[in-house]
């Protein structure tokens, strides 16, 4: 781990590393106790107390891209990395899992430095209150000590995001990775140390198999604000143990989203965005994991799904034609197959897939891809995010219906609209409840576009100037014009 500037072992021992796709164990990463994670709170409390990190924005800038250039250098053994621990096929880290965010994630906050609003003008006024003419100014502060406690289905993706944009406005981070995903980070950490001149405490890498140890992190009055991508239950807990300190918060956190398919869309590519839960099983939050189908064209849009599914396996993620790996672990496999069963249990019907294990893939936390149709929206299995390669479709009889059902879920992350022009797809994109909609197959996510949701998906925003607000406390100051 790295806490205050060294690279040291955890007070609880070790804890290993689990390949998803072979269930062999990988490596060894050290346990945190929650003394461990007390000492990393005070590392980062005192590097943005005693430091001049919070208020030298130049010096800030240069730190994050010698970041980045430590991680090109090693962006292969990261990759090789992430698909062993993480199971993620090896098509989707140049994408989503490792070259996108690799490519922005740092170096946009650190541009943003530049240009970002720190000390805005609002110019000269006669204050009532005290009937003097007043210059006000309002200043942007990094707020203090962020914890950011990050998931397992994209950890590179999730957490340099995370540090970029804290890093950037000048906060000191305690990162704190899953248990089943940790080498990425602790390579960040030994970067850090090694490659970078980041003070010591500016950045502490935590990793520990008890969940609770990162709740030290929730509920220290000495951290400011929890930056949190995970399930909405533990972001619920969050909020309830960080306000007896008043934290800070942004809660990325899942989703149950859809697809609207209109009658006037290209059928067979809005047919197409139905395969999006196979990526990398399933394990997104912002999966388009309900299909809506015009019931005029239900029986077609379902022939092509069908064909589809059928023609998608699970397999090794080291194989580059691999779209559907591992899930993470057996737990969660587990937790699939019970909603898959949930779904028989409720009359949906099973077109392709089901709970078996699937063939040749005895050993592994394989899925098979899973398509449900005849779906009605109350289902269990249309209101709760399953987090695998199932997809439900849902008929709907008019664009007011489509709309209806898109909207009726506990839900508000992300969508996407299939409409044969793009003015009749945002027409629709205005209506929905989500925080990120996607029109006729585009995905506009990258460093510097605001991503979060509506609803119980979450609270803030990830990216853009919107994500490098939330890492800020606002200061208006008057002082007497001259």
């Amino acid at each position: 781990m790295l806490i205050d500037g060294k690279l040291i072992e955890g007070q609880a021992g070790m804890f290993a590393n689990i390949n998803p796709a072979t269930e062999t164990v990988i490596g060894e990463v050290s346990d945190a106790s929650a003394a461990d994670m007390q000492r990393a709170i005070d590392a980062a409390r005192r590097a943005f107390d005693e430091t001049g990190w919070s208020v030298d924005r130049k010096f800030r800038q240069r730190c994050l891209l010698q970041l980045q250039e430590a991680l090109e250098a090693e962006k292969e053994d990261l990759r090789e990395e992430l698909i062993a621990e993480a199971g993620c096929p090896r098509a989707i880290t140049h994408g989503p899992q490792l070259d996108a965010p690799l490519s922005d994630g740092l170096t946009y906050p650190a541009e943003l430095i530049d240009g970002y609003a720190w000390d805005t003008d609002l110019g000269d006024a006669l204050v009532s209150v005290t009937g003097m003419n007043t210059r006000r100014r309002v200043w942007r502060e990094p707020v203090g000590v962020v914890g950011a406690i990050v998931p397992w289905n994209f950890p590179f993706e999730v957490t340099i995001h995370k540090l970029g944009q804290a890093l950037a406005t000048g906060n000191t981070v305690v990162l704190k990775p899953a248990p089943d995903t940790p080498f990425n980070a602790t390579r960040i950490g030994r970067l850090i140390a090694e490659k970078t001149d980041i003070p010591a405490g500016v950045v502490n890498v935590v990793t520990a198999s008890d969940h609770l140890v990162g709740e030290e992190l929730v509920i220290s009055p000495k951290v400011d604000m929890i930056s949190f991508t995970g399930s909405t239950a533990v972001g619920q807990r969050i909020m309830e143990k960080g306000a007896a300190t008043m934290k800070r918060l942004f809660l990325e956190l899942g989703g149950k989203s859809a697809t609207i398919v209109l009658e006037d869309a290209d059928f067979a590519l809005g047919c197409m965005m139905g395969i999006a839960p196979c990526m990398h099983a399933g394990q997104g939050c912002a999966n388009p994991t309900r299909l809506l189908l015009p019931r005029s064209r239900y029986a077609e849009g379902v022939e092509i799904l069908t064909g589809i599914y059928s023609g998608v396996a699970p397999g090794d993620p080291q194989d580059a034609g691999t779209l559907c790996g591992p899930v993470i672990n057996a737990r969660q496999r587990d937790r699939i197959r019970g909603y898959i069963n949930a779904g028989i249990a409720e009359g949906a019907t099973l077109s392709v897939g089901g709970p078996e294990v699937p063939d040749g893939l005895e050993t592994g936390f394989y899925v098979r891809p899973t398509l449900f149709t005849d779906v009605d929206n109350s289902m269990t299995i249309a209101q709760d995010e399953i987090f695998g390669p199932v997809l439900v479709v849902i008929g709907f009889d008019d664009e007011d219906d489509a709309v209806r059902i898109a909207n009726d879920s506990r839900y508000g992350l992300a969508g996407n609209v299939m409409a044969g022009s793009v003015e009749h797809a945002l027409a629709v994109a205005s209506r929905l409840r989500a925080g990120f909609i996607g029109i006729n197959g585009t995905a506009g996510y990258g460093a510097d576009t605001p991503f979060g949701g509506y609803k119980a998906s979450g609270v803030g925003r990830q990216n853009g100037t919107a994500g490098f607000d939330q890492y800020t406390e606002i200061k208006s100051v008057a002082y007497p014009a001259n």
